[in-house]
């Protein structure tokens, strides 16, 4: 039996959802972890794996970028590359390598790692968020494999042992009912900040976050990209 962590007997006020295959919560992932140090909050950090297929379609390209199989239609091929444009807009403003996919790839092994040693280590779970993040951005990481997760957990300095059969059997169970309940409360995307049950999806609302983290002091800001937040 897992002991119960830090994470469990603390108390939150801003919970953030993010999905390693989101090319938006990559780029939102380093001002989101500032706002624990900028406003000494302790974040209630969530996997929300994304169903990118059921609205957006599925294809995959070999290694020249050519398409190979699809069945995305014009519009969704336009919504893909108009989103990978944008996201690679505001990567290049702070100095990631954002590298389009070859497939949509399924996400909940990764999110399952993400909680693994999120009940562990702070440390360590930053550290398995930053590496997890860079190297699929790479195109250096296969996130569906439970021993490549594995790994990354180890390299992050968490605790490893068993992880492949609870990865399996407790942590599938635990992932699962989670996405379940995600979707209940009428969350659908990431990066999401709810803070006070107030929501805000998407990177454009950091200002307002920040706003509402500093307590609503004067007008509220305008939603913005911004390239000067703090990377924590």
């Amino acid at each position: 039996m897992r002991m119960i962590s830090w994470y469990t007997a603390r108390v939150t006020t801003l919970s953030v959802y993010l999905d390693f295959k989101s090319p938006y919560a990559f780029i939102a992932k380093d001002p989101s972890f500032a706002l624990e140090q900028d406003f000494g909050v302790e974040i209630d950090w969530q996997p929300l794996t994304l169903n990118i297929a059921s609205y957006l379609g599925t294809a995959r390209t070999d290694d020249r970028g050519k398409v190979v199989e699809s069945n995305r239609s014009e519009r969704q091929w336009a919504g893909v590359k108009y989103a990978y444009y944008d996201a690679r807009r505001y990567a290049s403003l702070r100095g990631l390598t954002l590298r389009g996919t070859q497939k949509i790839w399924d996400s909940s092994l990764a999110a399952i790692g993400f909680l693994w040693v999120r009940d562990q280590d702070p440390v360590a779970f930053r550290r398995y968020v930053d590496i997890t993040f860079e190297r699929f951005w790479r195109r250096e990481l296969d996130i569906e494999d439970v021993a490549v997760i594995r790994g990354l957990l180890a390299e992050a300095g968490a605790e490893v042992a068993d992880f492949e059969d609870w990865a399996r059997t407790e942590g599938r169970a635990l992932h699962d009912d989670l996405q379940e309940r995600i979707l209940n409360e009428g969350l659908f995307g990431v990066p999401t900040y709810v803070i006070d049950s107030e929501v805000y999806f998407g990177r454009q609302y950091l200002p307002r976050v920040r706003w509402h983290l500093g307590g609503r002091d004067g007008a509220p800001p305008d939603i913005a990209y911004d390239s000067n937040w703090s990377d924590g």
